[in-house]
């Protein structure tokens, strides 16, 4: 086991994939920060969340995955991987496409609604 967690190849796979995105760790800022929702008593009385902080891009990653603070400081490092890589792409963000799809539905749900007003008030309806 390593310094996360998680197995040996698990953890050189995430450091090849940082060394292709030009994370280093040195650019990285890490902050333990109390987390909530399942987990118990080990998680209300320990700082099991992980923020980490990308300085030269100033990206921000917030991650309360797991119960213990080694997988969560991995699951961090991983999901920002996956933003920087996206970035280079030039794709969106899975927060901007899941805004996105939630705006495509309500203009949906708002024209059907237009068009069930607009025929329920017809000069043929009788008063």
């Amino acid at each position: 086991m390593g310094k996360f967690g998680v197995t040996p190849q698990k953890e050189a796979e995430l450091a090849r994939r940082m060394d292709a995105c030009g994370l280093r760790e040195s650019d990285l800022d890490e902050r333990f920060v109390s987390s909530s929702g399942p987990g118990g008593q080990h998680v209300n009385r320990s700082a099991t969340c992980v923020q980490l902080t990308h300085g030269p891009t100033g990206l921000e990653v917030k991650m309360q995955k797991a119960r213990s603070q080694g997988l969560n400081r991995f699951y961090a490092r991983r999901r920002l991987c996956e933003l920087i890589e996206a970035r280079e792409m030039g794709e969106e963000s899975p927060e901007a496409k899941r805004a996105a799809k939630v705006r495509k539905q309500k203009a949906r749900r708002r024209r059907k609604t237009r068009k069930k007003q607009m025929d329920g008030a017809g000069p043929d309806t009788p008063d």
